[in-house]
């Protein structure tokens, strides 16, 4: 069994699958997409073996350099519709929605001044705008009147287009704190509660939130890998939230960070990955 490593940048996951692997005797080969070509119609080189572990930072990038090699015949991990998905956070509330799996109020709209109204009336003059593409908390904000509102949708209309289109989603009064939980194939393997650094209400570790063991056994474990299910078969990270209701699930992640996963729970997350994987490889 042959393994390569798509990469854009080598972080402490990175390194620690590499560790890992070698600690198991399988052998990686890493494959910088940044340096990566592709003839569309010939042969995949033997260099990127029998399967692929995508860990791209860039959404774009690792998307694409996905397709370029599953569309002709290889497999990557996660897969390129995965990938898809869970890298566009209305497609994940879309399919989240259709399966049934509770998640947040999401409103979409494709006009500034549509925008303001779906604030106003959906929303209740209380939401989160969020870009449909991107990670670690970046250009997401909590608006709380009209005119912080109309001020942050003028500015995205003269941006990349994709920050036109207007994601908002329902404020969740939550406990401090939000929950993610690592699925690889249909197991939650480890989870973390994600707490708010300071007066920051967004808990992403990225930018300063606390990171403690979450025990996935029980309801948000079964709840984590069946939002999973719906994106298909791969490793996620699937972030959920605590409400009066219950748990819901906001966002699907499909090339995670795990270095305070590992940390706090003691998991062998980069070694559960690539068990997974292989075993993928064998079917």
């Amino acid at each position: 069994m042959k393994i390569s490593m798509l990469y854009d940048l080598v972080r402490w996951e990175e390194k620690a699958i590499l560790k890992r692997a070698e600690e198991k005797g399988i052998d990686i080969k890493m494959i910088d997409t940044k340096g990566m070509t592709t003839i569309i119609g010939e042969k995949i080189p033997e260099e990127f073996g029998d399967v692929s572990i995508q860990r791209s930072i860039g959404h774009f990038r690792g998307l694409y350099s996905t397709a370029a090699l599953e569309f002709q015949g290889h497999r990557v991990m996660n897969t390129y519709k995965s990938s898809d998905l869970t890298g566009n956070k209305l497609l994940t509330s879309l399919i989240l929605s259709r399966k049934g799996i509770p998640t947040p109020m999401t409103g979409v709209a494709f006009d500034g001044d549509s925008a303001l109204k779906l604030f106003e009336t959906g929303m209740k003059g209380k939401a989160v705008i969020k870009p449909i593409t991107g990670s670690w908390g970046r250009m997401v904000g909590l608006l709380k009147d009209r005119d912080a509102a109309a001020a942050v949708i003028e500015d995205r209309q003269y941006m990349h287009p994709l920050y036109s289109i207007f994601y908002l989603q329902e404020f969740v009064n939550k406990p401090g704190r939000d929950l993610r939980v690592f699925v690889v194939g249909d197991r939650a393997i480890a989870g973390i509660y994600r707490y708010q650094a300071g007066d920051d209400w967004r808990t992403n570790t990225a930018i300063g939130g606390r990171a403690e063991n979450l025990p996935v056994s029980g309801e948000v474990g079964e709840i984590a890998v069946k939002a999973a299910s719906c994106i298909g078969p791969g490793i996620y990270g699937v972030d959920l939230m605590e409400t009066e209701k219950g748990y819901t699930v906001h966002e699907i992640n499909g090339t995670m960070e795990f270095k305070n996963t590992v940390r706090v729970s003691g998991v062998d997350v980069p070694g559960e990955m690539l068990d997974y994987v292989i075993s993928e490889a064998k079917r």
